[in-house]
């Protein structure tokens, strides 16, 4: 791989290790509740994932769920403003998880180094927006809606339709997502399975791929656990797709994904 992006002092990419994306989730509706953070203490948050060895945080409004309660553009945009104004200076880089450009344009008064767009810049004017702001983009893998991909060959079309996406806008510093989970109905476990058997196959694309598992529903059908008990699911996983090429983790559990990981880099490194 030779494209690599730069977000704050860390290079995602390229032969670096796989870096921690850490979820800090003001969404009450989430699917995993116990991850929820009054805004309040977001910072707090903020702060004990960094000692917990996070690299970036996903700050996000917004549940995504299927089935998940509706909120309002001005919602989310209140909350993720008043997330941001406690974290000026929090010492990690922040990423906003949103696919609306009100929402993006609030935010790029603040301090924000990353932008993760589940949509895949498939709105016109959230794709100018990310564009005009100049930073980084993780770009989900999707044609018309968040994550509609079915299956790994719609997955793969999708993915192409996003560079095409990004490439119009002048969009270079891109990590693709391939948009892992029950995101649309229609689309069964079956395609999660085969799109974590063959991620590898996706570093064909030349860019970054995010790892986004974390506590995620076809894993706890696989070992019959609700949310708050897949950590172990997810940590499995999460080995098989560094092995695979995963470059960005995201995640629920920054401590125990941070040791994962170390351990990971010193098995790797005594076969070199």
């Amino acid at each position: 791989m030779t494209h690599t992006v730069r977000i704050g002092n860390i290079t995602i990419g390229g032969n670096n290790p796989p870096a921690i994306l850490g979820v800090v989730n003001i969404s009450p509706e989430s699917f995993y509740s116990d991850s929820f953070t009054p805004g309040c203490q977001v910072l707090r948050r903020v702060e004990s994932m960094r000692r917990d060895g996070a690299d970036i945080i996903d700050l996000g409004a917004r549940s995504t769920a299927l089935n998940a309660p509706q909120l309002s553009v001005a919602e989310e945009k209140d909350r993720v403003v008043s997330a941001l104004k406690d974290l000026t200076d929090c010492g990690l880089p922040v990423s906003l998880d949103t696919c609306h450009a009100e929402v993006l344009s609030a935010a790029l008064h603040y301090d924000i180094a990353l932008i993760n767009d589940i949509s895949g810049l498939s709105s016109k004017e959230f794709a100018a927006a990310a564009a005009d702001s100049g930073l980084p983009v993780i770009a989900m893998a999707s044609h018309e809606l968040p994550g509609d991909a079915k299956n790994l060959a719609s997955t793969r079309t999708a993915l192409s339709e996003v560079l095409v996406r990004a490439e119009a806008y002048g969009i270079t510093d891109l990590i693709l997502d391939p948009g892992i989970g029950k995101w649309v109905a229609g689309r069964d476990a079956d395609a999660d399975w085969e799109l974590c058997r063959r991620f590898h196959e996706l570093t064909v694309y030349d860019r970054p791929l995010l790892a986004a598992v974390s506590r995620k529903q076809f894993l706890g059908e696989c070992v019959n656990k609700a949310p708050h008990e897949r950590l172990f699911a997810s940590l499995a996983m999460l080995y098989h797709l560094m092995e695979e090429g995963a470059n960005l983790l995201r995640v629920h559990d920054v401590a125990a994904t941070h040791d994962f990981v170390q351990v990971f880099l010193k098995v790797k490194k005594s076969h070199e």
